[in-house]
């Protein structure tokens, strides 16, 4: 390498990848090989190859030599290793284990104990996840979408398809795992129960998982309670005369009703300076 790099390399500039490539098979040829090295017994490069070298090469590959990276990782909880930025899928029961990836500019190849149990197009960053390799009960949940849940929801009934229409509206995918809970009552109980279940939640203002689940858990989806009327048999704080305020603030009686007018009235007249000697001119 030091003999490439200053025979052949240092001090000339190349404006092309075609030119680079061209200088350097010509040095090969008519520099490199054909000077005598004393490690070969003064016979050149070119001659040893030519004499010994050439008849044990093989063709070249079909396809190019790809260069790849590789790493070791441990499977995740969530099935998923981690490859450069992003994260890659393996089989489920191969959680809690170590992995060899194999990552190429293309793809990403996973292998455990040397065999191979997972490829996927390599990415830049966030996931790359194959549904098959998450276990039976979560493939089950991946599977059951939001037009699932509508269809299924129209089997158990209306009450039912209306309280799964109101969760889907919109953002289905941040409300699909409630749904999914809603309908999953329909095997613990029965689609007419959680129809009827459905059908009381409404009524009551509250259409959530939660508020169905304790209604069947309860067992009122069929239990019909009387809506009360007017007061309901309510308390009524009602006082007359003669009630509680009445002793406190006692009511004025006539007789003390016309005393308390004339006293009223005198202390007016007396206000305004009249008396029981103001002229009868005045008066008129």
């Amino acid at each position: 390498m030091p003999y490439i790099r200053d025979s052949w390399w240092k001090g000339r500039e190349f404006t092309s990848l075609a030119e680079m490539q061209a200088s350097a098979l010509h040095w090969c040829r008519e520099v490199a090989g054909q000077r005598k090295h004393r490690g070969l017994d003064g016979r050149t490069p070119a001659e040893v190859f030519d004499q010994i070298e050439a008849g044990t090469l093989t063709p070249l590959p079909a396809t190019a030599f790809i260069l790849a990276e590789w790493s070791r990782a441990k499977v995740a909880p969530d099935v998923h290793v981690k490859c450069g930025k992003a994260l890659y899928s393996v089989p489920w029961k191969l959680i809690g284990q170590h992995v060899d990836i194999r990552a190429t500019a293309t793809m990403v190849q996973i292998f455990h104990h040397g065999e191979l149990v997972k490829t996927h197009v390599r990415k830049d960053k966030g996931r790359a996840t194959d549904v098959a390799d998450y276990p039976p009960e979560k493939i089950a949940f991946h599977m059951r979408t939001p037009q699932w849940c509508r269809e299924r929801a129209e089997q158990t009934g209306p009450a039912t398809a209306a309280v799964i229409a109101e969760l889907l509206d919109g953002q289905a995918l941040h409300r699909l795992r409630s749904a999914q809970a809603i309908l999953n009552l329909a095997g613990k109980y029965s689609d007419a129960r959680l129809e009827a279940a459905c059908r009381k939640a409404t009524a009551a203002g509250d259409p959530s998982y939660r508020t169905i689940r304790n209604i069947l858990a309860a067992g009122l989806e069929d239990v019909e309670h009387d809506r009360p009327t007017g007061d309901a048999g309510a308390p009524a704080f009602l006082h007359g005369p003669a009630g509680l305020f009445a002793d406190v603030i006692p009511f004025p009686t006539p007789a003390a009703a016309t005393t308390i007018d004339a006293t009223s009235a005198t202390a007016s007249d007396r206000r305004h300076g009249a008396g029981d000697d103001e002229p009868e001119d005045a008066a008129s």
